[in-house]
């Protein structure tokens, strides 16, 4: 089989320190923030020369915990129930012949760190914390933003988000510059599409925080928050 070298090009810190609760689309969430700092062979502050002048980005990453030696050519989709067998190249499924993930984020802003050189701050991403980058490329409207695009099975957007009823007390653990994004992914209903038992308490790693929750019906109901 022919093989081709890759290269770890940078390393995104977000919030998120497993995959449940991670939003299962880039943009979903903008209140989320996340940094991408360049591995030391990437430092050179001329490799983002004009990058400011981009408002979004695409970042091409590895799912680094989905890696297999294996593959299947068909998949299940979250989308469709986790029952219904689709191809895996019409799919976004992590697990592929190559575990490659492809997100479009916001670039807010390039901040000049004494010791990493320049660091990337991006919002909207959907990326675990530590995933490897390997490329990075400008969003560019003209060519990108197909108006005509027609999108299968996943043609429109969920519209089943949540209403999420955290106490004042609970929501008081989360660092103020925190709580819109963690409540934004609550809206977004992290648990299974095919799971739905009202009593079952979940729990998902945010921020540094350990947050359980149920859900009833329409309602998602945070009951604990805890430091991990």
């Amino acid at each position: 089989m022919e093989q081709h070298e890759i290269r770890v090009i940078a390393r995104i810190h977000s919030d998120f320190q497993e995959k449940f609760g991670i939003p299962r689309q880039s943009g979903l969430v903008d209140e989320l923030r996340a940094e991408l700092v360049f591995e030391p062979e990437y430092r050179n502050p001329d490799a983002l020369r004009g990058i400011e002048g981009f408002s979004h980005l695409w970042l091409i990453w590895q799912f680094s915990e989905a890696v297999r030696p294996e593959w299947s050519p068909t998949v299940r989709p979250p989308r469709l129930g986790g029952n219904t067998r689709m191809g895996v190249f019409a799919t976004r499924s992590p697990f592929r012949p190559n575990a490659i993930g492809l997100s479009c984020v916001r670039l807010e802003g390039v901040r000049q760190d004494p010791a990493l050189g320049a660091v990337l701050e991006v919002s909207g991403a959907d990326l675990l914390d530590g995933t490897p980058i390997y490329d990075i490329k400008p969003y560019l409207p003209y060519a990108d933003c197909r108006p005509e695009a027609v999108g299968g099975f996943a043609a429109v957007a969920p519209s089943s988000r949540l209403q999420v009823c955290c106490p004042e007390e609970l929501l008081e653990q989360v660092p103020a510059e925190k709580r819109a994004a963690l409540l934004g992914v609550l809206a977004q209903d992290p648990r299974p599409s095919y799971q739905n038992e009202p009593k079952r308490v979940y729990g998902m790693r945010f921020a540094g925080l350990e947050v359980r929750f149920t859900v009833d019906g329409t309602e998602l109901t945070v009951c604990q928050i805890t430091p991990i």
